[in-house]
């Protein structure tokens, strides 16, 4: 990969957006932490860099800064927001509190265009989220640009191809972000975009080869879309290699377990095996409420169960799991000075004693970009387009104890929520849809006798990438159809709520 843009982390929560946009424009990029070693860099035959911003000040104690040498590189540099300031205090500027902090949108005034803003207006809104700015500029830089706030909103040392802007580019709220990031993308670090799905496929497969050689490989196969263009990727790279394996763990969706091997079985030309433990993993969970309790125990069972099945085939050498980019995310700070949201329990979940080494080829994908891959792969839209389940399943939305009992009544709930959508024709507008069983049980009245029994929560989100998202604004008559049919119909639920909170502050799922 010859066209490769470093995106260094500064624990910026935009920095995967960053990379998101940059590969929007068919330019691949990776993440990298602030400090990684620049000879790794330019080893990666780099078209560029960007440095994200950041939550600390250039001036703090043990504030993050990358390897000096990352500016003698000879590629061209973008440094947004922090990443901005890291220029100007290691060239020689000086970097101070605004004083009055400047956030939200703001009006910028483009005194020269340049290659960064060809084709721009000279006013443009953008979004600005800053308590410190630079005071004064490096030699050898001018300014581009300014607003209200900061003198020196965007610099740039044109000879040496070093940008530096104080706002945001990569959100939707700098409208024409966008055409800043493909200007310094096409116009300044000289980039064609050939990083497309089918590239991705091709260069994988070549990869997966190199890596498992001769060996031998099982998927952790679910049905859902990681997995399904996670094994469907790897067959076509190492064909009978791989055995596929579909554990029921207990805590699927209803008539999940039978919906998997009927798609599987005519679709799948790889080999599948079918393991039954839900007794297993049901135990494993008793008595455990904590969900970071329950992520590790889901995960520590099924590598034993992989594990065990890999001792039937004979020698396994890599367990293959559809993780993806916003599964290490949240799990831990894999690449900057970023904080543990969750841990997935395919990513911190793992034991250590773990004996199968892993394969993750889509562990740098984003779940759009996932499904696209699956489309070149050829899997049917049944499969690529189906809505995101979480992999400790329905453990993480029953909050609280964890038990048959709880499952099936969950289960039931899930399912009319989802039927009902379904036929309002809402699917395909809602990114992910599902049921929560509170831990909670409230006071009723059915028929003349009073109830005390449990509370289902209803979550419907839009996103774009799932590190961000918006709750769906269901027509009150279809909420009000839905809550009838689950107190009716599924017994011991008396009550349901709506959940209207957005990612940030809330995750998507409940646990």
């Amino acid at each position: 990969m010859n066209e490769r843009i470093a995106v260094l982390d500064f624990g910026s929560q935009y920095t995967q957006l960053i990379a998101r946009r940059i590969r929007n424009l068919s330019v691949f990029c990776e993440i990298f932490p602030f400090d990684t070693d620049v000879t790794d860099l330019g080893r990666q035959g780099l078209a560029g860099v960007v440095m994200s911003g950041g939550p600390s000040s250039v001036y703090g104690k043990d504030s993050p800064l990358p390897d000096r040498r990352i500016l003698e590189l000879g590629v061209p540099i973008l440094g947004i927001c922090y990443g901005m300031q890291v220029i100007g205090h290691m060239l020689g500027g000086k970097v101070a509190p605004t004083g009055k902090r400047e956030y939200g949108r703001a009006e910028l005034h483009i005194e020269k265009r340049g290659r960064l803003f060809k084709g721009l207006r000279s006013r443009l809104e953008v979004w600005m989220s800053h308590g410190d700015r630079l005071s004064r500029i490096p030699d050898g830089f001018e300014t581009l640009a300014r607003s209200a706030n900061s003198p020196y909103a965007a610099i740039a040392d044109l000879e040496r191809g070093v940008y530096g802007i104080q706002f945001h580019p990569e959100v939707v709220h700098t409208p024409k972000g966008m055409n800043m990031i493909s200007n310094f993308l096409f116009e300044i670090c000289g980039c064609r975009g050939g990083w497309t799905p089918k590239s991705f496929v091709r260069s994988s497969v070549r990869d997966i080869r190199e890596k498992v050689g001769k060996g031998r490989v099982i998927c952790a196969l679910s049905g859902g879309v990681d997995s399904a263009v996670t094994a469907a990727l790897i067959h076509k790279a190492v064909g009978r290699q791989l055995t596929c394996i579909f554990v029921n763990n207990g805590l699927l969706r209803k008539g999940e377990a039978e919906q998997v091997l009927g798609t599987f079985k005519t679709r799948f030309k790889a080999r599948l095996r079918y393991v039954d433990d839900e007794r297993g993993f049901l135990r494993k969970l008793r008595s455990l409420r904590d969900p970071e309790e329950k992520r590790k125990a889901i995960g520590e069972r099924f590598i034993r169960v992989f594990e065990s099945e890999a001792r039937k085939l004979g020698r396994i050498d890599y367990l293959a799991q559809g993780t993806l980019y916003p599964d290490r995310i949240e799990s831990r700070s894999v690449r900057g000075p970023s904080s543990t949201i969750k841990t997935h329990h395919n990513v911190g979940g793992l034991p250590e004693s773990m004996k199968l080494r892993l394969l993750e080829p889509l562990e740098d994908l984003f779940k759009d970009e996932v499904r696209n891959v699956g489309r070149e792969l050829g899997l049917p839209e049944s499969i690529v387009s189906r809505q995101p389940f979480p992999g400790p399943g329905l453990a993480v939305r029953t909050l609280g104890e964890v038990n048959k009992e709880r499952l099936d009544i969950l289960r039931e709930a899930d399912a009319i929520f989802l039927e009902e959508l379904m036929k309002a024709e809402l699917e395909s507008e809602i990114d992910q849809a599902f049921a929560v069983l509170l831990p909670v049980k409230t006071v009723g009245v059915m028929g003349d006798g009073r109830t005390y029994q449990n509370v289902i929560a209803l979550r419907a989100v839009t996103t774009e990438d799932f590190m961000t998202a918006d709750w769906f604004r269901i027509p009150q008559d279809l909420l009000a159809r839905i809550s009838t049919r689950i107190i009716n119909e599924v017994e011991h639920v008396n009550r349901v709520v709506y959940d209207v909170s957005t990612k940030p502050p809330s995750t998507i799922e409940w646990e």
